[in-house]
């Protein structure tokens, strides 16, 4: 039986713990992101044996993790089913990546159905071409980040800590103000100042970047693994020409050269997002479906 609660800062060693055992870059997987939308997605874990299971939603609408850590994985896998069958829910593994995929289909031939939606893939770069931005393809974002250097000559970067937090919240604040759209910000808002309160804790990593002493830019996100980081959040306002390509190239500069890869996470399906990313030229490009169990 898998006793599912809310985690809590606590749980960040041992779920760390699990998910060196990870074979997936899937954002999803980091201790870090699943606290801070802990909230907005009705998060639960739970901890059986020496695996780490997540489970997201409510009511009827609720999806698993594939269980990760050590150990009999189709044991666990079953104890997913009947946790969902305990629920009244047909069960759903959110997240599967194709390695995953297999691995499932060789413990349960036949029993998974996959459904795949683009607006999940993940967008994976190689730090190295964000860093340094060679080449042809690159040469709009190396002049975005001309124009901005030319415009306002008096900016810095700075690493993110607990001295530049509040002004990093009050940047956020206002960039909200000036969406005033049909878009419901607050959730995310919600994690970023989860992720801001528990920012050591969570062993975060960000940067900004100032102009004429002033906050206009921000990132930040968590070690996934040895060769990979994930960016969580980043916050600039569009106004300003150049202002997301130089918080993006300045934070792979100081603070990423020791990883291989920068997983940006998904576009939601959201058109403007997904042509951003897609400017960057991602790596991989990583698929992820749910499986839903029909066995």
């Amino acid at each position: 039986m898998l006793d599912f609660r809310k985690p809590i800062i606590e749980d960040k060693k041992w779920v760390d713990e699990c998910l060196k055992h990870v074979n997936s870059f899937n954002c999803e997987y980091t201790f870090g992101n699943l606290f801070v939308w802990s909230t907005s997605y009705s998060t639960l874990i739970c901890r059986y044996k020496d695996f780490f299971i997540c489970r997201w939603g409510k009511n009827k609408d609720i999806k698993y993790s594939l269980p990760i850590g050590e150990g009999d994985f189709k044991d666990a896998v079953l104890q997913i089913i009947e946790d969902a069958k305990q629920l009244g829910i047909t069960p759903q593994i959110y997240g599967v990546t194709e390695n995953y995929k297999k691995l499932l289909d060789e413990y349960f031939p036949d029993s998974f159905i996959y459904e795949y939606d683009s607006g999940n893939d993940d967008y994976i770069y190689s730090v190295e071409k964000m860093a340094y931005l060679k080449g042809k393809k690159y040469h709009g974002k190396r002049n975005h980040i001309t124009n901005f250097k030319k415009n306002n000559p008096n900016w810095s970067f700075e690493v993110l800590n607990r001295d530049n937090i509040q002004e990093c919240i009050a940047l956020h604040t206002e960039w909200i103000k000036n969406h005033e759209d049909d878009a419901d910000y607050s959730f995310e808002f919600e994690a970023v100042l989860t992720a801001f309160e528990n920012y050591e804790e969570l062993g975060f990593l960000g940067g900004l970047i100032r102009v004429d002493g002033k906050v206009i830019a921000y990132t930040m996100g968590e070690r996934h693994s040895d060769r990979l980081f994930v960016t969580h959040f980043e916050k600039a306002p569009a106004e300003i020409q150049g202002a997301y390509p130089i918080i993006n190239q300045e934070f792979t500069r100081n603070c990423l050269m020791e990883y291989e890869y920068v997983n940006r996470e998904e576009d939601l399906g959201i058109e403007g997002l997904r042509k951003a990313k897609q400017s960057y030229y991602p790596e991989i490009r990583l698929e992820k479906c749910v499986a839903t169990y029909n066995g």
